[in-house]
């Protein structure tokens, strides 16, 4: 008997994280969205990456003045895959928040989800979502480094290719870890 009961909270735990990775229906992507159904009308993740891509790029114009980036690691999961920018322009303890709350209120004006905002004072964030199942988010990490990230919902598996927007800055491609923030901003840093 306490292995049954042992045995339903793991069960639980388990579908509440395909559940939040949007892996647990492989017929439809999470979220809604016109991608969604079954089939070959569903995207696969390439043009999830691309949509990804989008998102980054839009967010990053959104943030003025400009920031030079870099991009980060592109991963693939079983359904999905993520996109990521890294900042190379140093953004001073005094500006972070400055940063994601335009990032925030960018995606609030594009009708994305704000699903949560840490507020912690050295590693804040803020975290949305797309109404197709899209998960965003910018985060400051070590050294005070700001990253983007894409998650796309579960999509259909597909060979992912490089991203194609160029850098406004050096591409570092073949360079991990990327390094820390290098650039100074009159305004950010």
């Amino acid at each position: 008997m306490r292995r049954t009961a042992a045995a339903v909270p793991a069960a639980l735990v388990l579908a509440f994280v395909l559940a939040l990775s949007g892996c647990g229906n492989e017929g439809t992507m999470s979220g809604g969205g016109s991608s969604s159904g079954s089939g070959s009308g569903r995207m696969d993740m390439q043009e999830a990456a691309e949509r990804s891509d989008a998102m980054l790029d839009a967010v990053l114009k959104a943030l003025d003045p400009d920031l030079q980036w870099a991009h980060g690691p592109t991963t693939t999961r079983a359904c999905g895959v993520t996109r990521r920018r890294a900042v190379m322009t140093v953004v001073s303890a005094d500006r972070r928040q400055t940063f994601l709350d335009r990032a925030e209120a960018f995606w609030r004006d594009s009708d994305y989800r704000i699903k949560a905002v840490n507020k912690d004072e050295v590693f804040p964030a803020v975290y949305a979502v797309t109404e197709a199942g899209f998960g965003v988010s910018v985060s400051f990490r070590g050294k005070g480094q700001a990253f983007l990230e894409a998650d796309s919902p579960c999509v259909k598996e597909s060979k992912v290719a490089p991203p194609t927007a160029e850098p406004n800055g050096p591409a570092y491609e073949g360079v991990y870890p990327l390094p820390r923030p290098n650039v100074r901003s009159d305004f950010w840093s």
